[in-house]
């Protein structure tokens, strides 16, 4: 048995959930926050036999794509104050960040 954890944006997490679900994988939804950019995030925590890990792997990768956005960015407006101005920046959101972990034990209550 693994545990797999996988952190994914806010904007992939409900089709990922519905896509896990439809193959029969049992998933816990929580709602996190990324430092880099104070954006929400998704962390989903999955039990997985050890056989099929790599199959939830494949359909994280396959749903949640990286790409291109454009973000308000803080900057300081001036050295002497503590005044900031934002900016666009464009910067790639997306994708997963997954860890698998031995699990062992599994108990069902």
């Amino acid at each position: 048995m693994k545990m797999v954890i996988a952190i994914v944006q806010d904007d992939d997490a409900l089709d990922l959930v519905d896509v896990l679900t439809e193959k029969n994988f049992r998933v816990t939804k929580l709602a996190t926050t990324g430092g880099f950019l104070k954006s929400g995030n998704t962390t989903l925590l999955m039990g997985v036999e050890a056989n099929r890990t790599q199959e939830v792997i494949k359909v994280i990768e396959s749903t949640c794509k990286k790409r291109n956005e454009v973000v308000a960015s803080p900057v300081p407006f001036s050295a002497s104050t503590e005044m900031y101005m934002q900016y666009p920046v464009e910067v790639q959101v997306g994708g997963a960040t997954v860890f698998v972990i031995d699990v062992d034990q599994f108990v069902r209550i």
